[in-house]
């Protein structure tokens, strides 16, 4: 979940085919080496799920059950592997996010799972870095990335990554990236900055605007000259549906910067909520989203299960416990240090391929998707592995 968190330091530096429970390459052994705990895993591993249940945030109730229920999923989806789940309330709070970590530790858990909120995975992570106990933490947020804590979450580089390399072999390189001037808007033009390096494409020009009306609508003559003299052939617009992007994708057509022409990239999910898919504007732009039939695979399983859907971010659980369960699986008693749990084959998750990497952040295989007839087509499949193009 992506929340704005300055820490004060990091952490020192079907049953589906989804076969959750597997790496993607049985011939990618676990490394040894590496900060974390020895395990026996011919006994249930003790696992902390840490939840934001207690918190006086809406929703967070409702997000607490759906992360915990598509834990419990997983580990029925387990094979020859036990996990012994414990699971403690955080109330959304840093405070309490460390002494439950800290708790959790002290009766025996030898991997976190969770918290949620930036702020309360950096608080968790040096509660327990002494431990030599790895977070895997439900935020997005890269910033609190490193050392023993891994962010689970789908990122922003993740996104732009995908999309300028797409765009660039669709002779759609040339980019103008549209950004608000918060933290936000900043972090997602850093992810573009470092996307376009390799990838083929070009960072052309940036835009930047006040999260506001006038904001957007002084924005948009900006945009158009950039996108005019720099010849570009894409705009990259940071936005979100609950921000800036209804207004951006009407006032930016009506401004001569035409859709048939310049091609609009979200870096967000255009499809969420799914009102967005209604808006003219949208029409025809591109945007990355988790593998369309492995993530509906997950949802209906879930319904099957719990009568209802899946909080959006409620299969990052089910991926945290198939990784632990993958690698516990291996029979190494090295299977939770940082060394094994970033083995470059990755791991299945319910939306394609992922794998944590040695600074904290994480590699999604996504798909690239737009909008047709207010329907998302996919025009690039997410990849199956990542030994193939497209990432």
């Amino acid at each position: 979940m992506f929340a704005v968190f300055r820490p004060a330091r990091k952490a020192a530096l079907v049953v589906l085919t989804l076969a959750f429970s597997a790496l993607l390459s049985a011939c990618d052994p676990v490394s040894v080496g590496g900060g974390g705990p020895t395990i026996n895993t011919s006994k249930p591993v003790p696992v902390a799920l840490l939840v934001p249940r207690g918190s006086a945030q809406s929703g967070d109730a409702v997000l607490a059950q759906s992360l915990e229920n598509a834990a419990r999923l997983a580990m029925a989806d387990l094979q020859n592997v036990q996990i012994d789940l414990r699971v403690y309330d955080t109330a959304g709070d840093a405070g309490t996010a460390a002494a439950v970590a800290a708790q959790a530790v002290d009766e025996g858990a030898k991997i976190i799972l969770g918290p949620v909120y930036a702020g309360a995975a950096n608080a968790a992570g040096l509660a327990v870095l002494n431990r030599k106990i790895n977070v895997l933490a439900f935020s997005n947020n890269t910033k609190v990335a490193g050392g023993n804590v891994f962010v689970l979450g789908p990122t922003f580089t993740n996104s732009a990554q995908r999309l300028a390399g797409y765009a660039a072999r669709q002779g759609k390189g040339k980019l103008v990236a549209v950004h608000s001037s918060d933290e936000a808007g900043l972090l997602g033009l850093e992810a573009i900055r470092q996307a376009v390096g390799g990838s083929g494409a070009t960072l052309a020009a940036t835009v930047a605007y006040e999260r506001s009306q006038q904001g957007v609508i002084d924005a948009v003559p900006r945009v158009k000259s950039a996108v005019d003299a720099a010849g570009a052939d894409s705009i990259f617009l940071t936005s979100t549906t609950a921000g800036a992007l209804p207004l951006f994708t009407q006032l930016l057509p009506e401004a001569g910067v035409s859709p048939a022409t310049t091609q609009y990239i979200g870096l967000t999910r255009w499809d969420i909520p799914s009102q967005t898919l209604e808006l003219p504007g949208v029409q025809g732009g591109w945007f990355a989203l988790p593998d369309p039939n492995r993530s509906a695979q997950f949802r209906s399983r879930y319904a099957t299960a719990y009568g209802g859907a899946p909080h959006p971010i409620g299969g990052l659980a089910y991926d945290g416990i198939a990784a632990i369960g993958a690698l516990v699986g291996a029979g190494k008693a090295d299977a939770l240090t940082g060394a094994a749990l970033t083995q470059n084959a990755g791991f299945q998750g319910v939306g394609g391929i992922f794998r944590l990497r040695a600074d904290g952040t994480n590699e999604r295989g996504l798909a690239v998707a737009t909008i047709q007839n207010k329907q998302v087509v996919v025009i690039d499949p997410a990849p199956t592995s990542f030994s193939g193009a497209g990432l």
